[in-house]
Formats: structure tokens, C-alpha cells, sequence
């Protein structure tokens, strides 16, 4: 079972072979014919590893077809769970995510750690192959029928160039496929069953807001209402302006008049200008005009910003009617 409150680690998401840590030289060499054939013969899953990130440098798709169909037959059934794990981590890596959604389905662990690296396997080869509806279905496995705690638990979704991960919730991610399938309502109902406050509880209520279409405006005020109070309190400021804005959009909201006050606050001209545009004679958008045409002035004549209002609830923009 899922353990709440713990990152899952980027090497249990994905078994990494040793070899496959070797960065391929910046000139890669062909594999001479005799050579590939007895690989495909005899190569065992780290040399077949290496070979496909070979072919793939070259963008030798023939022979990566015929590594892919290799890597499917190298480790024969029966597997154990590591071989499993292993054998569809190279088929992901070799650009073969639903053969390793077929390599997986050789094996259903029972419940327990293994389980849990098994789904997480299921969940990269899907998410790889864009089967959204796979995707799901592994993570929806790990939530063991308590999705607010995967907004505890990230997800490695990529490696930057410099070498760090980039992670994400799985509540997130989880939302996101669930929205790809066509499913609004349901990823919109999963975003608002983590009760996560501050920024991210702001952001998830101002997704779910713009999933639910037809939600009445009294209702998506309310919720607007309540990621601003997060938002506010957290010192989101940009974030505060954006719920201001959509809060604004609604039929009789008094969110345009607290946008307008705002403004000034946090020197948003463009912000306070896009509120007031509409009255082109108002002196206030015509002085807001030349400020937003105005060049920068130089760095040495800035004047220090105003102080924000401290993040307290009680004492914030968004907070104050």
C-alpha cells in the first residue's frame, strides 16, 4: 500500500540499469552487420539496452524495430517481478511503451512494495504510449481508494538537462489524464477532495473552477472566494490577481471592484487597465495609457515598490470586501 506522506523515489518509479547511466558518446558509431545480427541472437537485456540507445542516436528505425521485437522475446515467461520491472524499463527507454505494457501483464503482484513499483511501472509505460485511460487506471490503484493522499506523493514526469526531476503530485497528474479522457467533472472532483491549503489548495480550486463549466455562478464564486483567501494568505499575489479576474467574469461579482483597488497595490497598470479599457474617456485609463507607452526609466531612478499588505487573512487585498 501506498505510504502517505512519502515521496516516491525517481529509481523505485524506474529501475535503471547500470549501463543504461553511460551516456552515449557525441559521435556514435554504426553497429557493423555481423555484430548486430549476433546481438539480436545472444545479447542479453543490458546489451540490447545499449544497442537501442545506438540506433536511436542514429535514427536507425529498422533496427530499432527489430530490438524492440527482440526485448519482448530475451527474458521468455515466467518472469519474477524484477525482471518484469527491468525488461519493460528498457522497452520504455526503447521508445516501446505498450510492448512494456504487454511485458507487464505477465505479472500481477499481490499487495505490498512490489505492487506499488508494478503500478508505478504501468503508469510510465501508459503515460509514454498517451494511454490516458491505463494511466488512470494505475494511479487510481495506488490511491487504495483514497485519492487525497496522493497529493502527497509525487511523481518523477522529467529529467532537466542540468539533471534534476521534475515531480509532480499524483493527484495532479491523476486530474490531468483524467481531463485528456473527457472526464472534467470527475478530475475537477479529485482536485477538490485534497484539502491542501495555501498556494497549491488556491490552484487546485481555480482548475477545478474553469473544469466545471456548467457549475452555477453562486457556487464558482464561492470557490473563487475560497482560493483567494489561500492564495492571499500564502502572499500568491499574481495568483490572487487571476482569481480576482475570473471572479470579475461572473455575473454580478464584486470582484472587478476589488481588482480595481488592488491594482494600484501592487503597481499593476496594466492589470487596473484592462479593467477599465472600456471607458476610453475615463482620465484614469488615459493616464494608465501613457504609463503603459512610457519607456522603462533607468534602473538608478527606481523607487523602492510599496510594501504588500502582510499575509494574514484578515489584512489582505483579497480578503477585505
Amino acid at each position: 500500500m501506498l505510504l502517505v506522506g512519502a515521496a516516491i523515489p525517481l529509481l523505485v518509479a524506474r529501475p535503471v540499469l547500470a549501463q543504461s547511466l553511460v551516456e552515449p558518446p557525441q559521435t556514435v558509431a554504426p553497429i557493423e552487420a555481423a555484430a548486430f545480427a549476433a546481438l539480436l541472437r545472444t545479447g542479453t537485456l543490458a546489451e540490447l539496452d545499449v544497442a537501442c540507445a545506438q540506433v536511436m542516436a542514429l535514427e536507425d528505425r529498422p533496427r530499432l524495430r527489430q530490438l524492440q521485437q527482440r526485448l519482448l522475446e530475451v527474458v521468455p515467461w515466467p518472469q519474477s517481478l524484477d525482471e518484469v520491472l527491468t525488461n519493460a524499463d528498457v522497452l520504455i527507454r526503447c521508445r516501446a511503451p505498450q510492448a512494456a505494457l504487454s511485458v507487464l501483464d505477465r505479472y500481477g503482484p499481490a499487495p505490498g512494495p512490489g505492487r506499488v513499483q508494478w503500478l508505478l511501472m504501468q503508469w510510465r509505460a501508459a503515460n509514454s504510449a498517451l494511454d490516458h485511460r491505463r494511466a488512470a487506471l494505475a494511479l487510481e490503484r495506488l490511491s487504495a481508494n483514497q485519492p487525497a493522499n496522493l497529493a502527497a506523493q509525487t511523481l518523477p514526469l522529467q529529467r532537466r538537462p542540468d539533471g534534476t526531476v521534475v515531480m509532480r503530485p499524483i493527484l495532479d497528474v491523476l486530474a490531468g489524464h483524467l481531463e485528456s479522457r473527457g472526464f472534467q467533472q470527475s478530475a475537477a472532483a479529485l482536485l477538490l477532495t485534497a484539502a491542501t491549503p495555501g498556494r497549491p489548495g488556491a490552484e487546485r480550486m481555480q482548475q477545478a473552477v474553469a473544469l466545471l463549466k456548467d457549475l452555477p455562478a453562486e457556487q464558482r464564486e464561492e470557490l473563487l472566494e475560497t482560493a483567494l483567501n489561500e492564495a492571499a494568505a500564502a502572499g500568491a499575489w499574481g495568483l490572487v490577481t487571476e482569481l480576482l479576474e475570473a471572479q470579475a467574469a461572473l455575473p454580478g461579482s464584486r470582484g472587478r471592484e476589488r481588482l480595481l483597488r488592488l491594482s494600484p497595490r501592487l503597481d499593476d497598470a496594466y492589470g487596473e487597465w484592462r479593467l477599465r479599457r472600456w471607458n476610453p474617456a475615463d482620465p484614469r485609463v488615459q493616464e494608465l495609457e501613457r504609463q503603459l507607452r512610457a519607456p522603462d526609466p533607468p534602473l538608478d531612478s527606481l523607487e523602492a515598490p510599496p510594501a504588500l499588505l502582510p499575509p494574514s487573512r484578515q489584512g489582505s487585498p483579497a480578503a477585505t470586501p
